[in-house]
């Protein structure tokens, strides 16, 4: 009897959640803009530092971005997972009207001038946050 009563009152305990110190772990904004980029010559070091210099420059002045993350394949191999791009791009705006505006600000056509000629191939992924 006495196992059932704890496995009861853990059960409560677990099923019991508080709302209001639960982690919001959501990335700000309504609108996620992700970016993969396959290099020429993704061995090249200096082409990596100039690619990566360039981006870094234009992202950090964006007005539009709340968050950033430029990454590299991670060293994961399931048969779901492309790991063949040299760089990610993880971008969130308020909304699309904002990453309209990004797509215009002159640091963002500064960095395709400079490092266009660094790609062979560019993949866009652009969302719109539907969890409430």
């Amino acid at each position: 009897m006495k196992k059932i009563v704890i496995i009861l009152c853990l059960v409560n305990l677990m099923s019991c959640t508080n709302k209001e110190n639960a982690v919001d772990a959501r990335l700000p904004g309504n609108f996620a803009h992700t970016v993969y980029f396959w290099l020429k010559n993704p061995a090249d070091a200096g082409d990596r530092i100039a690619f990566e210099t360039s981006l870094k420059k234009f992202i950090d002045a964006s007005e539009f971005i709340q968050t950033k993350h430029i990454g590299v394949p991670a060293k994961t191999d399931r048969d779901v997972i492309d790991n063949t791009y040299t760089y990610s791009l993880l971008l969130t705006f308020s909304d699309k009207a904002a990453q309209d505006k990004y797509q215009e600000e002159p640091n963002h056509k500064k960095f395709i001038e400079e490092s266009s000629n660094l790609w062979e191939k560019v993949v866009v992924y652009d969302s719109e946050n539907t969890y409430d």
